[in-house]
């Protein structure tokens, strides 16, 4: 399987900016024939656009496509298929719903790779460089032996009565959202793009946060996960932010213990400041 690189610059639409209770999210699930963008083909597909609690617009519909289905993993056969519409004719409404919207995806990378390649089969143009990877938020939040679908639900009782079914799929994705944004607190889309994992990359927003935890001397509370652990919630004064570092390290002590501690940011998932 082969997936783009994400790119290095960041997002320049605006509504990546955007309070993320505010900010358009498109939850997207796709089932394919395979693995491989350039040969397999969609056969299966649901977004929902989410804003807050709204749900603006939904399309969830089976796909026909010319080479058959994929039946080892979601019994979607050519019989099943036969009277589907096909990707050209569920274009436009793919685009509405994408206008505008920030993809949210597991393992997200591969579905906006999917989406492009049908897109350029029927002649259009449909670029999606930029998405949140609820894979990458999950990787970095919980400390869980696999983070499938099938192995987050169960681990949260998250009702997964059909999976590898796009709606099913993309209902799961939907309540294990609010549970990521609780772990990570983001203030903003930008802010979760920021999340990786295995690259050593900060979040400009916690590197910020802490810097004014020093700036303002305050007792902060950092929300720290180790290598293989849980999440840490440590009472913590921070002294300095060495921004010269790669990434950046955290400088302070434990405030019931005086004890000094050093925290790499790209593992902070939170810097809560008094008052919030």
């Amino acid at each position: 399987m082969h997936l783009p690189t994400p790119p290095s610059d960041a997002p320049r639409d605006p509504w990546w900016d955007e309070p993320l209770e505010r900010c358009p999210l498109v939850f997207l699930d796709l089932e394919m024939t395979g693995l491989d963008s350039e040969r397999d083909r969609v056969v299966e597909i649901c977004a929902e656009r989410v804003r807050g609690d709204v749900l603006e617009a939904r399309l969830c519909s089976l796909v026909r496509a010319d080479c058959g289905g994929g039946e080892a993993y979601h019994h979607l056969g050519p019989e099943v298929l036969a009277t589907a519409p096909t990707f050209a004719e569920l274009a436009p409404e793919i685009e509405a719903i994408f206008a505008g919207g920030v993809l949210v995806a597991h393992a997200a990378g591969h579905d906006a790779a999917f989406l492009a390649a049908e897109m350029r089969r029927i002649g259009r143009s449909f670029a999606c460089p930029h998405y949140v990877d609820t894979l990458a938020l999950s990787r970095r939040a919980f400390n869980l032996r696999a983070h499938s679908l099938v192995r987050l639900a169960a681990s949260f009782d998250i009702p997964d009565p059909a999976p590898h079914r796009a709606a099913n799929d993309v209902a799961v994705l939907r309540q294990l959202w609010p549970r990521l944004v609780a772990e990570l607190r983001p203030r903003t889309a930008r802010d979760l793009w920021h999340v990786r994992v295995g690259a050593r990359h900060a979040r400009p927003e916690v590197v910020a946060r802490a810097q004014r935890a020093a700036e303002l001397g305050v007792l902060a509370v950092v929300h720290y996960r180790p290598s293989g652990r849980g999440v840490e919630l440590l009472p913590f004064r921070v002294t300095r932010v060495r921004t010269d570092l790669d990434p950046p390290v955290v400088l302070g002590y434990l405030d019931a213990t005086r004890g000094r501690r050093e925290l790499r940011t790209d593992r902070i998932l939170a810097v809560e400041l008094p008052g919030e």
